[in-house]
């Protein structure tokens, strides 16, 4: 079963590149961020017409997160817990059932946190808290458990092609790496270095100063998995040459392989 990740940057935009990657690649779920959609406008009819079962948490403009699984899905729930005044559109968790057992799996897409100095960067702290508490309910349960999605937190340096411009940017800040570590810490592997160590392993490249064509990447989408979700990997990878297609997202997919 393969269990993939993508921002795309908008899926108006982007539709029919997502649509030509699902196609070669043929991820069983795949998990969306900043859809920039409302529910309702959501296009489910053409990822239908994949085999693909849809959910969202929409929101207009800006944010936004979508669910495709070839399988139903179960107790979707939407939001992150933990603060009911935040109205961003930035959490939607579901299971689904395999021959193993379910398997949950929470896409996020976590708070930019810039400009440094502007409530956006204590918003993006708070939210890692609440999703860090998430995490220690969800682990108690020692069921297979992902979450996946655009972390928008370069861990270490090696996941910069240039850390050294990174470190006024609330990605690469402390506290967002500290927060990061502690979600691994409570027993979460981190997919790919679980898979790799090798430098100019890169999930993001601007659409600025030619960062594409230098490889001037980061890493920032990830995927952490419980100790029952992590026993079933068996292969991670990410899809790099998207970045090149026409009218690309400036994201790219990450994916990881579990037995079903």
């Amino acid at each position: 079963m393969r269990i993939a990740t993508w921002n795309i940057n908008g899926v108006k935009a982007r539709i029919d590149t997502v649509l030509e990657w699902l196609k070669e690649t043929s991820p069983d779920i795949a998990c969306l961020q900043e859809i920039k959609s409302v529910d309702e406008n959501f296009p489910r009819q053409p990822f239908e017409d994949l085999g693909y079962n849809v959910e969202t948490h929409g929101q207009k403009g800006f944010n936004g997160v979508a669910l495709l699984s070839k399988k139903p899905l179960e107790d979707v729930m939407r939001r992150l817990p933990g603060d009911d005044s935040d109205e961003q559109a930035r959490f939607i968790e579901a299971s689904v059932s395999t021959d193993l057992g379910a398997v949950r799996f929470g896409c996020l897409y976590l708070p930019n946190g810039n400009p440094m100095g502007s409530e956006k960067f204590p918003y993006k702290i708070g939210w890692m808290d609440r999703l860090i508490a998430h995490a220690e309910d969800r682990l108690r349960d020692e069921n297979a458990y992902i979450l996946l999605g655009d972390f928008n937190v370069i861990p270490d340096p090696i996941d910069a092609r240039n850390p050294q411009n990174w470190l006024d940017d609330a990605l690469f800040q402390p506290e967002s790496r500290q927060r990061f570590r502690t979600l691994t810490n409570l027993g979460l592997t981190e997919a790919v270095r679980a898979c790799t160590e090798a430098p100019e392993t890169y999930t993001f490249w601007d659409y600025q100063a030619g960062a594409w064509q230098k490889n001037n990447g980061i890493r920032i989408d990830h995927i952490l998995l419980s100790p029952q979700a992590a026993d079933r990997m068996s292969g991670c990878g990410i899809d790099k040459h998207v970045r090149g297609w026409e009218k690309p997202s400036d994201h790219v997919p990450v994916w990881v392989q579990l037995a079903a």
